[in-house]
C-alpha cells in the first residue's frame, strides 16, 4: 500500500531538482573546461611511479638526529614568524578598530548622527582595511620577498599587513554585536575611546575577541608555512626543499610538527576562553 502511495503521489519537487542539477552541470562544465582539469593524469604510468615512490617514503617519518634538529629550529623560526607578524597586527588593528566601530564615535552621541568629516575618515579607514585584508599574505610575501630579499621578514611583514585588515574588520563587527548600554553610558559620561573600551567593550566581548585572536594566530602558522614555499623562511621553506627532492619522510615528518603546532594553538584558545568565560 505504501509503495502504491508513493507511486500516486509523486515528489512535486522533482522538476526543480533535476532542473537544478542541469544548470549545475552546465555551469560546471565551462569552468572544469577552463581551468584544464585532467584527472586521467593521475593514471600515467610515470606519475602513478612517482606517487607510489614517494607515499611508500611519506609513510616511514624522517626521525634522524640532524633532520630533527633541523625541523626543531624551523619549527621555532614559523612560530616566531607568526607571533610577530600578528603582534604587528594588532598594533595595527586595535587603533584602527577604534577609529571604525561606530559605536566608539563620539560625534554621534545625542544626536545618533555622526559628523561628515567624522564618516569620512572613517569610510578612508575602512577601505584601507578592505585593501589589506583583499590581498592574500602570499601576494604580500612575493612582493616583500622582492624588496626585502629571501628570510622570514617577509613573512613577518605580509601577515601584519593581511592580518591588521582582518583582526579590525572583526574586532569591529564583534563590537558593534555586543551590549553596548556600559560603553555608551562611559562615552556620554566624557570617558575617552580608549577607557571606553577597555571597560565598557571588552568585558562584554573578551572571550570571542581573545578566541578569533588565537584563531588568527593558528591560522598565521599555517600561512608562514604557505610562504616559505616563495622563500619567506620557516619550516615551509624547508618542506618546499624536501617536496623537490620527492623526500616523502621528511614531508611527512613536517606535516606532524604542523599538526601538532595546530593542536597547540586549539588547546591555548580553550584555556583562554575557560579563564576568561
Amino acid at each position: 500500500m505504501a509503495a502504491l502511495k508513493g507511486a500516486a503521489h509523486p515528489d512535486p519537487a522533482w522538476r526543480g531538482r533535476v532542473t537544478a542539477t542541469v544548470v549545475c552541470l552546465l555551469l560546471l562544465w565551462p569552468m572544469l573546461t577552463a581551468s584544464e582539469f585532467k584527472p586521467w593524469l593521475l593514471f600515467d604510468p610515470q606519475s602513478l611511479a612517482a606517487a607510489w615512490g614517494f607515499l611508500s617514503d611519506f609513510l616511514h617519518p624522517a626521525t634522524g638526529a640532524e633532520f630533527l634538529v633541523l625541523v626543531l629550529r624551523e619549527t621555532w623560526q614559523t612560530v616566531a614568524i607568526a607571533t610577530a607578524g600578528l603582534t604587528l597586527a594588532l598594533l595595527g588593528a586595535i587603533p584602527a578598530t577604534m577609529l571604525i566601530t561606530e559605536r566608539l564615535s563620539i560625534s554621534r552621541l545625542g544626536t545618533g548622527r555622526m559628523r561628515p568629516l567624522a564618516m569620512l575618515v572613517r569610510q578612508l579607514a575602512r577601505w584601507v582595511l578592505v585593501l589589506l585584508r583583499s590581498v592574500p599574505e602570499l601576494v604580500w610575501a612575493l612582493l616583500f620577498v622582492r624588496i626585502v630579499g629571501l628570510g622570514p621578514t617577509a613573512g613577518v611583514l605580509a601577515i601584519a599587513l593581511t592580518y591588521c585588515g582582518m583582526l579590525a574588520k572583526v574586532y569591529a563587527e564583534i563590537l558593534e554585536s555586543s551590549d553596548a548600554h556600559a560603553l555608551e553610558s562611559l562615552l556620554a559620561n566624557g570617558s575617552g575611546r580608549l577607557p571606553a573600551l577597555l571597560y565598557g567593550a571588552l568585558p562584554e566581548s573578551a572571550a570571542e575577541l581573545v578566541s578569533y585572536t588565537v584563531y588568527r594566530w593558528e591560522c598565521a602558522i599555517r600561512g608562514s608555512a604557505v610562504m616559505g614555499f616563495v622563500g619567506a623562511g620557516g619550516l615551509g621553506q624547508r618542506m618546499e626543499e624536501s617536496t623537490k627532492m620527492m623526500a616523502g619522510g621528511e614531508v611527512s615528518t613536517m606535516l606532524i610538527v604542523f599538526v601538532l603546532l595546530v593542536a597547540l594553538a586549539d588547546l591555548v584558545s580553550k584555556l583562554l576562553r575557560r579563564r576568561l568565560g
